[in-house]
């Protein structure tokens, strides 16, 4: 079976949900990746009597289903440290409330808990996200920073997130974290460390992007096959790489679509990204679930590029052959 592509509603949380359903459905998507954003998800209504029965009215509606759900702003503010106005422009104001630190990360935590309860009564075991982190700001290691500093950094992560996956447990669902930079894993060895970190706890697993990785020099083919059996789930979002000598992987403080950047996110299928060999790794591990397209592109029409970015996959993602290397090569007598 092919695997399901869906569109992440994140970055159109601007237009209503049955919006955004019924674009996706006339560009041919099987399915949404719905973000607890704008009015397409409220994680505090999960067990309000119609509340999601609404919303799968929705999907049936434009004959879309949904594998996955996703909560990163709230997410990321489980363990930032500073919370500060970045904070209160993407979590909204239950989040928020009077911006005291803790309680803003308490309160993100309890909205991950009602995330997982949400993502069970849509019938959906898995939620994507970010976690956050308490040590991000020491990227550069300078000025020096004691080892112990950042080993308490991932013990606040496990001290934080443990509590939340407990829930998910509960709920049969599972956390799928976005690699990225501003996380507590970010690249490779922070992914590893992580892991460790949290016990190797099933519940909490990998989304696979591979935008992250380019321009941070990772390899996404190899990074699938480390990490088998943590991909959880897949977003395609591609990069295109510029350095010049002057523009630097590190932005310059520069918005997106500057040309001075030495990277930016581009559509799918129009950056650096090597899809085939991806999706060659994916069917490799046997993944086979939704293959999701976070669309995002300074320079293009989103109403173009999400359609454009759709097809442009599906040229590299193909049916694995159902005939085994030893029987199409086995002598005929």
């Amino acid at each position: 079976m092919p695997r399901p592509y869906t569109l992440f509603t994140g970055q159109w949380a601007d237009l209503p949900f049955e919006e955004v359903a019924r674009l996706a459905s006339g560009w041919g998507y099987d399915g949404l990746e719905i973000a607890v954003s704008g009015d397409h998800l409220d994680a505090w209504r999960w067990d309000e009597p119609g509340y999601v029965e609404s919303k799968l009215a929705i999907l049936e509606k434009y004959n879309l289903k949904v594998w996955a759900i996703s909560n990163h702003l709230k997410g990321q503010a489980v363990c930032d440290d500073p919370i500060d106005f970045r904070h209160e422009a993407i979590v909204g104001s239950r989040v928020w409330g009077d911006g005291e630190p803790e309680g803003v990360r308490q309160r993100a935590a309890e909205e991950m808990k009602h995330t997982a309860r949400l993502a069970k009564a849509l019938g959906v075991d898995t939620v994507v996200g970010f976690t956050g982190s308490s040590i991000w700001q020491y990227v550069a290691m300078f000025p020096p920073v004691p080892e112990k500093v950042i080993e308490a950094g991932y013990q606040d992560f496990a001290d934080r997130w443990n509590p939340i996956l407990d829930v998910f447990d509960e709920c049969g669902v599972r956390f799928a974290h976005e690699v990225h930079p501003s996380e507590i894993a970010y690249d490779y060895w922070t992914t590893v460390r992580t892991l460790e970190a949290i016990g190797h706890r099933e519940a909490f697993g990998l989304n696979w992007d591979p935008s992250h990785f380019m321009w941070q020099g990772i390899d996404p083919v190899s990074f699938i096959w480390d990490f088998k059996d943590r991909i959880y789930h897949v977003d395609c979002k591609d990069t295109k790489l510029r350095p010049t000598g002057r523009n630097t992987v590190m932005g310059s403080h520069l918005p997106w679509g500057d040309p001075r950047r030495g990277w930016d996110f581009v559509s799918a299928g129009r950056g650096d990204v090597p899809w085939e060999s991806s999706f060659r790794a994916l069917t490799a591990i046997g993944y086979d679930g939704p293959i999701s397209v976070e669309w995002e592109d300074a320079g293009m029409d989103r109403l173009h590029g999400a359609p454009e970015a759709l097809a442009a996959l599906k040229k590299f993602d193909f049916p694995a052959s159902q005939t085994s290397f030893d029987a199409a090569f086995s002598s005929k007598d």
